[in-house]
């Protein structure tokens, strides 16, 4: 398919700029694949469409504060430093992108800190066009993570045109986030409350975790006009055991397995054995899911449901919502979602995905 295909115009005044007041009161609305059928609705009201049996399988990644602030030694430029992933943990090695990168070359120190006591040096140019980063720092590890994310902010994405308040340290993370590694927070996990939590567990549902660490890639604006030819980003993810035997459960009673968002879509797709059951699995994805065609959706070996937000404009999270809605539902629903005001971004509202 072709990128233009994925284009829509989207009002400003409905990228939402902050969470709605209560995790799991946002709105819902309801895709019903088979019929074509939309229902609008409150997120808590989720629920109503399973039961005992299904699982509903979450990524408990958690958000790192990536984006930190320093000067430039020497000239005293204000720099914004943003954590990708780190390279070498004993070297204190860090992947970065630096703003304005003009300004950064190799060789040349930031300082960090109130008394700008941290220093670290360009060692190198990395792939993606930002720069290798080394931190002068004599402590343990642990130590030193977390002088340093004590220093950051949550990395809200560029669309987010406002400052970084308190209560983004909360809600730019979900209730579960358990393991360190994302840059961009999982968003459909946003709007499940530790309420709705239990909620699940007196509806004897099951609720079952694996990891994905979200990249930036999720939020780029594609520019090449063939999806074929995009370039396919790398996340790391890992399935465990318990993971594995809760959707188990549920495929071998013939009940739902619920994605809640696209990276928990992407990694049951890529750890999918050919007997329809998932399996253990530590490494990484760089699985590309879209439509086949604009009749044709993406044939979900695992994954019955999909819980997911409501993406911008020819984003890879849009291509992977339309993969498992299929694009002219999918696309109608969009355009529904403007005319009734629903908000888009990372703390808009949700959608569900199902039969």
């Amino acid at each position: 398919m072709k990128l233009s295909a994925f284009k829509f115009d989207l009002p400003k005044h409905l990228i939402a700029m902050e969470p709605s007041p209560v995790r799991d009161e946002s709105r819902l609305m309801v895709l019903h694949r088979k019929s074509g059928e939309i229902e609008h609705k409150e997120f808590k009201d989720i629920l109503g469409y399973f039961g005992k049996g299904d699982s509903f399988v979450f990524n408990d990644t958690k958000v790192i504060p990536a984006r930190l602030y320093g000067v430039k030694e020497k000239t005293d430029a204000r720099i914004e430093v943003f954590l990708l992933r780190e390279l070498d943990e004993s070297n204190k090695l860090w992947d970065v992108l630096v703003d304005p990168a003009r300004k950064i070359r190799i060789g040349n120190k930031i300082c960090f800190g109130p008394d700008r006591s941290l220093i670290a040096e360009v060692v190198g140019n990395t792939v993606n066009g930002g720069r290798a980063l080394k931190f002068q720092y004599d402590g343990q590890h642990e130590e030193f993570k977390s002088y340093i994310y004590a220093l950051g902010v949550p990395p809200l994405p560029d669309y987010i045109k406002r400052p970084v308040v308190e209560e983004d340290f909360e809600r730019y993370q979900t209730v579960f986030a358990k393991h360190e590694g994302s840059v961009i927070a999982p968003g459909a996990g946003l709007h499940f409350s530790r309420e709705l939590m239990i909620r699940l567990e007196l509806a004897d549902i099951r609720k079952a975790f694996l990891t994905v660490h979200c990249g930036l890639e999720n939020l780029e604006d594609k520019k090449v006009e063939d999806l074929s030819k995009h370039k396919k980003n790398n996340e790391k993810m890992i399935v465990s055991n318990e993971c594995c035997e809760k959707t188990r459960l549920s495929v071998e009673a013939g009940k739902e397995v619920v994605a809640v968002g696209c990276s928990t879509l992407r990694a049951l797709e890529t750890a999918v054995s050919t007997d329809g059951l998932l399996k253990p699995f530590d490494g990484w994805t760089n699985l590309y899911i879209t439509p086949l065609n604009e009749d044709k959706p993406y044939e979900a070996r695992l994954a019955t449901s999909l819980v997911t937000g409501f993406h911008m404009s020819c984003s890879q999270a849009l291509f992977m919502t339309c993969g498992m809605g299929g694009y002219k539902p999918v696309m109608k629903a969009y355009k529904l979602a403007i005319k009734e005001g629903y908000k888009f971004g990372i703390y808009g509202d949700a959608m569900l995905i199902t039969d």
